[in-house]
Protein backbone atom coordinates (compact mmCIF):
# COMPACT_ATOMS: atom_id res chain seq x y z
CA UNK A 1 0.00 0.00 0.00
CA UNK A 2 1.33 3.69 -0.64
CA UNK A 3 1.66 6.28 1.76
CA UNK A 4 1.25 9.78 1.28
CA UNK A 5 3.23 13.18 2.46
CA UNK A 6 1.31 16.15 2.43
CA UNK A 7 3.89 19.43 2.46
CA UNK A 8 2.64 22.67 3.14
CA UNK A 9 4.61 25.08 1.80
CA UNK A 10 2.98 28.34 2.73
CA UNK A 11 2.63 31.07 -0.12
CA UNK A 12 3.93 29.13 -2.91
CA UNK A 13 1.80 29.82 -6.57
CA UNK A 14 1.66 29.08 -10.15
CA UNK A 15 3.01 32.00 -11.09
CA UNK A 16 6.20 31.21 -9.24
CA UNK A 17 6.72 28.00 -10.46
CA UNK A 18 6.26 29.51 -14.14
CA UNK A 19 9.05 32.30 -13.39
CA UNK A 20 11.66 30.57 -11.43
CA UNK A 21 13.27 27.02 -12.82
CA UNK A 22 12.72 24.82 -9.10
CA UNK A 23 14.42 21.51 -10.31
CA UNK A 24 13.43 19.74 -7.14
CA UNK A 25 9.71 20.97 -7.41
CA UNK A 26 9.84 20.01 -11.18
CA UNK A 27 10.17 16.64 -10.40
CA UNK A 28 6.95 16.37 -8.98
CA UNK A 29 5.25 17.99 -11.63
CA UNK A 30 7.00 15.94 -14.35
CA UNK A 31 4.86 13.26 -14.06
CA UNK A 32 2.20 14.29 -11.62
CA UNK A 33 -1.00 16.77 -11.84
CA UNK A 34 -1.00 20.60 -10.71
CA UNK A 35 -4.60 22.56 -9.40
CA UNK A 36 -4.42 26.24 -8.19
CA UNK A 37 -6.57 26.16 -4.81
CA UNK A 38 -9.56 28.72 -4.29
CA UNK A 39 -8.37 29.72 -0.65
CA UNK A 40 -11.40 29.08 2.59
CA UNK A 41 -12.13 32.68 3.60
CA UNK A 42 -9.89 34.12 5.40
CA UNK A 43 -7.02 33.32 3.82
CA UNK A 44 -5.10 33.01 7.18
CA UNK A 45 -3.09 30.12 8.44
CA UNK A 46 -5.27 28.99 11.10
CA UNK A 47 -8.48 29.13 9.28
CA UNK A 48 -7.02 27.50 6.09
CA UNK A 49 -5.01 24.67 7.76
CA UNK A 50 -8.30 23.90 9.59
CA UNK A 51 -10.62 23.54 6.33
CA UNK A 52 -7.53 21.88 4.23
CA UNK A 53 -7.50 19.04 6.73
CA UNK A 54 -11.05 19.01 7.41
CA UNK A 55 -12.93 20.00 4.65
CA UNK A 56 -14.76 22.30 5.76
CA UNK A 57 -15.33 26.03 5.92
CA UNK A 58 -14.30 28.55 9.08
CA UNK A 59 -18.65 28.59 9.37
CA UNK A 60 -18.39 25.17 10.54
CA UNK A 61 -15.18 24.23 11.59
CA UNK A 62 -15.03 27.34 13.63
CA UNK A 63 -11.28 28.76 12.88
CA UNK A 64 -12.50 32.60 12.08
CA UNK A 65 -9.05 33.72 11.92
CA UNK A 66 -5.76 33.23 13.78
CA UNK A 67 -7.32 34.42 17.07
CA UNK A 68 -10.77 34.58 18.14
CA UNK A 69 -12.69 36.99 20.90
CA UNK A 70 -13.97 35.11 23.62
CA UNK A 71 -17.76 37.63 24.65
CA UNK A 72 -18.02 36.04 27.70
CA UNK A 73 -14.73 36.58 29.24
CA UNK A 74 -13.87 39.90 26.80
CA UNK A 75 -10.39 38.47 25.97
CA UNK A 76 -9.23 37.75 22.70
CA UNK A 77 -6.71 34.73 22.29
CA UNK A 78 -4.43 34.38 19.36
CA UNK A 79 -2.49 30.99 18.25
CA UNK A 80 -4.14 29.19 20.35
CA UNK A 81 -3.25 25.51 19.55
CA UNK A 82 -5.57 22.98 21.03
CA UNK A 83 -6.96 20.50 17.95
CA UNK A 84 -9.99 20.58 20.36
CA UNK A 85 -10.54 24.03 18.85
CA UNK A 86 -10.99 22.46 15.41
CA UNK A 87 -15.22 21.60 15.87
CA UNK A 88 -14.85 19.08 12.65
CA UNK A 89 -13.27 15.45 12.46
CA UNK A 90 -9.98 16.08 10.55
CA UNK A 91 -8.15 14.19 8.35
CA UNK A 92 -6.30 11.73 10.71
CA UNK A 93 -9.40 11.36 12.64
CA UNK A 94 -11.21 10.19 9.83
CA UNK A 95 -8.33 7.50 8.78
CA UNK A 96 -8.03 6.43 12.17
CA UNK A 97 -12.05 5.72 12.10
CA UNK A 98 -11.69 4.22 9.04
CA UNK A 99 -8.79 2.01 10.06
CA UNK A 100 -6.89 2.21 13.11
CA UNK A 101 -4.31 0.42 11.74
CA UNK A 102 -2.78 3.41 9.85
CA UNK A 103 -0.35 5.53 11.52
CA UNK A 104 -0.53 9.44 10.91
CA UNK A 105 2.47 12.19 11.51
CA UNK A 106 1.46 15.92 12.07
CA UNK A 107 4.65 18.02 11.81
CA UNK A 108 4.07 21.81 12.90
CA UNK A 109 0.84 22.24 11.83
CA UNK A 110 -1.41 24.13 13.60
CA UNK A 111 -3.91 23.35 16.39
CA UNK A 112 -2.07 20.03 16.54
CA UNK A 113 -2.01 19.71 20.20
CA UNK A 114 -3.91 16.79 21.73
CA UNK A 115 -4.84 15.61 18.49
CA UNK A 116 -5.59 12.42 17.59
CA UNK A 117 -2.22 11.42 15.13
CA UNK A 118 0.25 8.92 15.98
CA UNK A 119 3.17 11.04 15.98
CA UNK A 120 2.77 14.85 16.89
CA UNK A 121 5.58 17.73 17.07
CA UNK A 122 4.26 21.36 17.72
CA UNK A 123 5.55 24.34 19.72
CA UNK A 124 4.43 24.76 22.61
CA UNK A 125 6.87 26.96 24.91
CA UNK A 126 7.04 27.33 28.98
CA UNK A 127 6.75 30.70 30.06
CA UNK A 128 8.93 30.78 33.39
CA UNK A 129 8.64 34.21 35.24
CA UNK A 130 12.37 35.01 34.06
CA UNK A 131 12.33 33.61 30.65
CA UNK A 132 10.95 31.25 27.83
CA UNK A 133 11.89 27.99 27.41
CA UNK A 134 12.20 25.84 24.05
CA UNK A 135 9.89 23.17 23.91
CA UNK A 136 7.53 20.99 22.15
CA UNK A 137 5.19 19.25 22.47
CA UNK A 138 4.98 15.89 20.95
CA UNK A 139 3.36 12.25 20.85
CA UNK A 140 4.66 9.50 22.08
CA UNK A 141 5.51 11.20 25.09
CA UNK A 142 9.51 12.17 24.66
CA UNK A 143 9.62 11.97 20.97
CA UNK A 144 10.77 15.80 20.63
CA UNK A 145 13.39 15.06 23.00
CA UNK A 146 14.45 11.70 21.10
CA UNK A 147 14.35 13.45 17.97
CA UNK A 148 16.81 16.72 19.91
CA UNK A 149 19.29 13.88 20.63
CA UNK A 150 19.67 13.14 16.60
CA UNK A 151 19.25 17.10 15.45
CA UNK A 152 19.25 19.50 18.42
CA UNK A 153 16.93 21.58 19.80
CA UNK A 154 14.04 23.26 17.82
CA UNK A 155 14.93 27.45 17.97
CA UNK A 156 11.50 29.24 18.74
CA UNK A 157 13.89 32.32 17.04
CA UNK A 158 14.02 30.48 13.68
CA UNK A 159 10.39 30.30 13.28
CA UNK A 160 8.99 33.64 14.00
CA UNK A 161 11.28 37.01 15.07
CA UNK A 162 13.52 38.88 13.55
CA UNK A 163 15.43 35.67 13.41
CA UNK A 164 12.80 33.72 11.22
CA UNK A 165 15.06 31.99 8.40
CA UNK A 166 15.31 28.88 6.64
CA UNK A 167 17.18 27.05 9.70
CA UNK A 168 13.04 26.21 11.21
CA UNK A 169 12.02 24.70 7.88
CA UNK A 170 14.88 22.41 7.49
CA UNK A 171 14.89 21.59 11.15
CA UNK A 172 10.80 20.62 10.53
CA UNK A 173 12.18 18.48 7.17
CA UNK A 174 15.01 17.13 9.03
CA UNK A 175 12.33 15.68 11.59
CA UNK A 176 10.06 14.41 8.77
CA UNK A 177 13.13 12.01 7.50
CA UNK A 178 13.55 11.17 11.31
CA UNK A 179 9.83 10.33 11.37
CA UNK A 180 9.97 8.59 8.12
CA UNK A 181 13.23 5.98 9.11
CA UNK A 182 11.61 5.78 12.72
CA UNK A 183 7.63 5.49 12.64
CA UNK A 184 7.25 5.15 8.67
CA UNK A 185 3.98 6.65 8.82
CA UNK A 186 1.23 6.11 5.89
CA UNK A 187 0.30 9.64 6.35
CA UNK A 188 2.84 12.28 7.29
CA UNK A 189 2.00 16.23 7.02
CA UNK A 190 4.94 18.28 7.09
CA UNK A 191 4.48 22.96 7.47
CA UNK A 192 7.39 24.82 5.87
CA UNK A 193 7.07 28.38 7.24
CA UNK A 194 9.72 29.61 5.28
CA UNK A 195 8.26 31.79 2.20
CA UNK A 196 6.42 34.15 5.04
CA UNK A 197 8.76 35.51 6.08
CA UNK A 198 10.50 36.84 3.22
CA UNK A 199 7.34 37.78 1.60
CA UNK A 200 5.42 39.50 4.42
CA UNK A 201 9.48 42.15 5.07
CA UNK A 202 9.89 41.95 0.96
CA UNK A 203 6.69 41.27 -0.69
CA UNK A 204 6.12 38.82 -3.21
CA UNK A 205 7.72 40.62 -5.94
CA UNK A 206 10.60 40.79 -4.88
CA UNK A 207 13.74 39.46 -5.56
CA UNK A 208 14.52 38.27 -1.54
CA UNK A 209 11.64 36.11 -2.22
CA UNK A 210 12.58 34.62 -5.37
CA UNK A 211 15.64 33.75 -3.46
CA UNK A 212 13.40 32.26 -0.54
CA UNK A 213 11.57 29.80 -2.87
CA UNK A 214 15.16 28.83 -4.62
CA UNK A 215 16.53 28.13 -0.93
CA UNK A 216 13.37 26.21 -0.15
CA UNK A 217 13.51 24.02 -3.65
CA UNK A 218 16.94 23.12 -2.50
CA UNK A 219 16.20 21.91 1.12
CA UNK A 220 13.34 19.87 -0.70
CA UNK A 221 15.43 18.65 -2.87
CA UNK A 222 17.83 17.09 -0.37
CA UNK A 223 14.23 15.49 0.94
CA UNK A 224 13.16 14.58 -2.01
CA UNK A 225 16.18 12.39 -2.82
CA UNK A 226 16.02 10.51 0.62
CA UNK A 227 12.21 9.45 -0.31
CA UNK A 228 13.21 8.32 -3.34
CA UNK A 229 16.71 6.56 -3.10
CA UNK A 230 15.88 5.52 0.89
CA UNK A 231 12.35 4.65 0.46
CA UNK A 232 11.99 3.37 -3.35
CA UNK A 233 8.92 5.37 -4.22
CA UNK A 234 7.04 4.34 -1.22
CA UNK A 235 5.37 7.36 -1.08
CA UNK A 236 3.84 9.50 -3.16
CA UNK A 237 4.11 13.48 -2.21
CA UNK A 238 1.74 16.15 -2.55
CA UNK A 239 2.74 19.98 -1.93
CA UNK A 240 0.39 22.33 -1.72
CA UNK A 241 0.11 26.04 -0.64
CA UNK A 242 -2.39 28.17 1.28
CA UNK A 243 -2.69 31.09 0.15
CA UNK A 244 -0.54 33.47 -2.61
CA UNK A 245 0.80 36.85 -1.19
CA UNK A 246 -0.28 40.64 -2.11
CA UNK A 247 1.68 42.99 -2.65
CA UNK A 248 1.43 46.11 0.24
CA UNK A 249 2.49 49.49 0.94
CA UNK A 250 -0.37 51.12 2.75
CA UNK A 251 -1.80 49.93 6.56
CA UNK A 252 -5.01 50.75 8.15
CA UNK A 253 -5.56 51.24 12.12
CA UNK A 254 -9.00 49.94 12.27
CA UNK A 255 -8.60 50.64 16.58
CA UNK A 256 -7.29 54.02 16.23
CA UNK A 257 -10.03 55.37 13.74
CA UNK A 258 -13.15 53.95 16.06
CA UNK A 259 -11.24 55.29 19.26
CA UNK A 260 -11.20 58.90 17.27
CA UNK A 261 -14.90 57.67 16.78
CA UNK A 262 -15.77 57.74 20.09
CA UNK A 263 -16.64 54.01 20.24
CA UNK A 264 -13.11 52.65 21.22
CA UNK A 265 -12.41 52.89 24.93
CA UNK A 266 -9.12 52.60 26.72
CA UNK A 267 -7.84 52.75 30.44
CA UNK A 268 -3.95 54.41 31.55
CA UNK A 269 -2.71 51.54 33.28
CA UNK A 270 1.09 53.01 34.39
CA UNK A 271 0.76 55.52 31.12
CA UNK A 272 0.10 53.35 28.95
CA UNK A 273 -3.33 53.00 27.13
CA UNK A 274 -4.86 49.38 27.18
CA UNK A 275 -7.60 48.98 24.86
CA UNK A 276 -10.74 48.45 27.32
CA UNK A 277 -13.31 45.40 25.93
CA UNK A 278 -15.70 46.17 28.46
CA UNK A 279 -16.56 49.39 28.04
CA UNK A 280 -15.82 49.85 23.93
CA UNK A 281 -18.44 50.13 21.76
CA UNK A 282 -16.60 48.39 19.07
CA UNK A 283 -13.34 47.35 18.61
CA UNK A 284 -11.30 45.38 15.81
CA UNK A 285 -9.41 42.29 15.95
CA UNK A 286 -7.34 42.65 13.16
CA UNK A 287 -5.59 39.95 10.95
CA UNK A 288 -3.49 40.46 8.12
CA UNK A 289 -6.02 41.99 5.39
CA UNK A 290 -8.85 41.18 7.16
CA UNK A 291 -10.56 42.03 10.58
CA UNK A 292 -13.51 40.88 12.99
CA UNK A 293 -15.16 43.93 14.41
CA UNK A 294 -17.02 43.34 17.40
CA UNK A 295 -19.68 45.30 18.25
CA UNK A 296 -22.29 45.98 21.28
CA UNK A 297 -26.21 46.26 19.60
CA UNK A 298 -27.51 49.47 18.60
CA UNK A 299 -23.85 50.75 16.90
CA UNK A 300 -23.99 48.42 13.88
CA UNK A 301 -24.83 51.13 11.62
CA UNK A 302 -22.35 53.94 12.97
CA UNK A 303 -19.43 51.47 12.69
CA UNK A 304 -20.30 50.60 8.89
CA UNK A 305 -20.77 53.97 8.22
CA UNK A 306 -17.72 55.04 9.75
CA UNK A 307 -16.01 52.36 7.16
CA UNK A 308 -17.56 52.60 4.44
CA UNK A 309 -16.30 54.33 1.63
CA UNK A 310 -13.06 54.66 3.52
CA UNK A 311 -9.86 54.07 1.48
CA UNK A 312 -8.35 50.70 1.97
CA UNK A 313 -11.77 49.09 2.79
CA UNK A 314 -12.74 46.81 0.27
CA UNK A 315 -15.82 45.18 1.67
CA UNK A 316 -17.63 44.96 4.77
CA UNK A 317 -18.99 41.61 5.85
CA UNK A 318 -22.80 42.15 7.39
CA UNK A 319 -23.96 38.96 8.46
CA UNK A 320 -25.76 38.32 5.11
CA UNK A 321 -21.92 38.58 3.89
CA UNK A 322 -20.70 36.83 5.74
CA UNK A 323 -23.34 33.38 5.35
CA UNK A 324 -21.90 33.95 1.53
CA UNK A 325 -18.45 33.99 2.20
CA UNK A 326 -19.21 30.58 4.68
CA UNK A 327 -17.72 32.54 7.64
CA UNK A 328 -20.85 32.95 9.53
CA UNK A 329 -19.82 31.80 12.90
CA UNK A 330 -20.85 32.65 16.49
CA UNK A 331 -17.55 33.46 17.12
CA UNK A 332 -17.31 35.84 14.39
CA UNK A 333 -17.46 39.64 14.65
CA UNK A 334 -20.79 41.51 13.84
CA UNK A 335 -18.76 43.38 10.65
CA UNK A 336 -15.90 42.18 8.64
CA UNK A 337 -13.79 44.35 7.09
CA UNK A 338 -11.47 43.42 4.12
CA UNK A 339 -8.72 45.36 3.01
CA UNK A 340 -7.56 46.39 -0.47
CA UNK A 341 -4.78 44.50 -1.87
CA UNK A 342 -2.54 47.11 -1.20
CA UNK A 343 -3.62 47.28 2.47
CA UNK A 344 -2.92 45.56 5.80
CA UNK A 345 -4.47 46.52 8.84
CA UNK A 346 -2.50 47.07 11.92
CA UNK A 347 -4.32 46.87 15.45
CA UNK A 348 -2.50 49.64 17.29
CA UNK A 349 -5.16 51.88 18.82
CA UNK A 350 -2.91 54.76 20.48
CA UNK A 351 -2.61 58.30 19.38
CA UNK A 352 1.05 58.51 20.66
CA UNK A 353 3.87 55.91 20.05
CA UNK A 354 5.01 56.72 24.04
CA UNK A 355 1.12 55.42 25.17
CA UNK A 356 1.84 51.95 23.17
CA UNK A 357 1.82 49.46 25.88
CA UNK A 358 5.34 47.43 26.24
CA UNK A 359 4.17 44.28 24.30
CA UNK A 360 3.79 46.41 20.61
CA UNK A 361 7.49 46.28 21.14
CA UNK A 362 8.51 42.58 21.83
CA UNK A 363 7.64 39.49 20.42
CA UNK A 364 4.42 38.85 21.82
CA UNK A 365 1.95 36.46 19.74
CA UNK A 366 -0.51 36.17 22.46
CA UNK A 367 -0.89 39.51 24.66
CA UNK A 368 -2.03 41.62 21.01
CA UNK A 369 -5.21 41.40 20.09
CA UNK A 370 -4.21 41.14 16.42
CA UNK A 371 -1.23 39.91 13.96
CA UNK A 372 1.78 41.89 14.06
CA UNK A 373 4.06 41.27 11.10
CA UNK A 374 6.15 43.89 12.33
CA UNK A 375 7.32 41.16 15.02
CA UNK A 376 9.77 40.43 11.96
CA UNK A 377 11.24 43.64 12.23
CA UNK A 378 13.75 44.52 15.13
CA UNK A 379 14.87 48.25 15.27
CA UNK A 380 18.50 48.76 16.43
CA UNK A 381 18.23 52.38 17.56
CA UNK A 382 15.39 51.12 20.11
CA UNK A 383 16.33 47.56 20.30
CA UNK A 384 12.82 46.82 20.21
CA UNK A 385 10.19 45.45 17.89
CA UNK A 386 9.99 48.34 15.05
CA UNK A 387 6.63 49.79 15.19
CA UNK A 388 6.80 51.69 11.29
CA UNK A 389 4.32 49.95 9.35
CA UNK A 390 5.54 50.81 6.15
CA UNK A 391 8.53 48.10 6.62
CA UNK A 392 5.67 45.56 5.89
CA UNK A 393 5.66 44.73 1.72
CA UNK A 394 3.31 41.61 1.54
CA UNK A 395 -0.06 40.55 2.73
CA UNK A 396 -2.48 38.38 2.77
CA UNK A 397 -6.52 37.35 3.31
CA UNK A 398 -8.52 38.83 0.24
CA UNK A 399 -7.61 37.22 -3.13
CA UNK A 400 -9.16 37.25 -6.26
CA UNK A 401 -10.69 34.50 -7.48
CA UNK A 402 -9.77 35.33 -11.42
CA UNK A 403 -6.38 35.36 -10.91
CA UNK A 404 -5.25 31.82 -11.19
CA UNK A 405 -1.72 32.31 -11.37
CA UNK A 406 -1.67 33.89 -8.06
CA UNK A 407 -3.44 31.68 -5.99
CA UNK A 408 -2.24 28.70 -3.86
CA UNK A 409 -1.79 25.12 -5.80
CA UNK A 410 -1.93 21.80 -5.25
CA UNK A 411 0.54 19.76 -6.89
CA UNK A 412 0.20 15.56 -6.88
CA UNK A 413 2.73 13.16 -7.86
CA UNK A 414 0.10 10.69 -8.03
CA UNK A 415 0.15 10.32 -12.23
CA UNK A 416 -3.37 8.50 -11.71
CA UNK A 417 -4.91 11.46 -10.38
CA UNK A 418 -5.90 14.17 -13.16
CA UNK A 419 -6.69 17.55 -10.77
CA UNK A 420 -9.02 19.90 -12.43
CA UNK A 421 -7.55 23.49 -13.33
CA UNK A 422 -9.40 24.87 -10.22
CA UNK A 423 -10.05 23.21 -7.44
CA UNK A 424 -11.81 24.40 -4.30
CA UNK A 425 -9.82 24.52 -0.62
CA UNK A 426 -13.04 22.39 0.81
CA UNK A 427 -12.36 19.41 -1.78
CA UNK A 428 -8.69 18.49 -0.90
CA UNK A 429 -9.28 16.58 2.18
CA UNK A 430 -11.81 14.77 0.51
CA UNK A 431 -9.11 14.43 -2.11
CA UNK A 432 -6.13 13.33 0.20
CA UNK A 433 -8.78 11.09 1.96
CA UNK A 434 -9.55 9.31 -1.48
CA UNK A 435 -6.01 8.44 -2.19
CA UNK A 436 -6.35 5.79 0.88
CA UNK A 437 -9.49 4.30 -0.22
CA UNK A 438 -8.75 3.72 -3.55
CA UNK A 439 -6.24 1.51 -2.41
CA UNK A 440 -8.47 -0.26 0.11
Amino acid sequence: MKKLIVIDVVGLTKSDLDKLSLPNISKILKNGSISSIIPSFPAVTCSVQATITSGYHPSKHGIISNGYYDRNSKTVSFWEQPGSLVKKPRLWDVLKKSNPNLKTAVLFWQNSLYINSDIVITPKPIHHENKLELWCYSKPVNYYEEVVEELGEFDLKWYWGPLASLKSSQWILNAAQYTIKKHNPDLLMVYLPHLDYSAQKHGPESDEFKQSILELDKILGIFIEFLYSDRKNEYEIIILSEYGFNSVNHSLSPNLILRNEGLLSTRTIGGKDYLDYEYSKAFAMVDHQMAHVYIKSGYEEKVKKIFENLEGISQIMDKNLQQENHINHPKSGELILCSENNYWFNYYWWDEITKAPPFAFTVDIHRKPGFDPLELFFDPSTKTISLDTSLIKGSHGVFQKEDINHLPIFVMSDKSQQLPEIIDMTELSPLILKFFTDQA
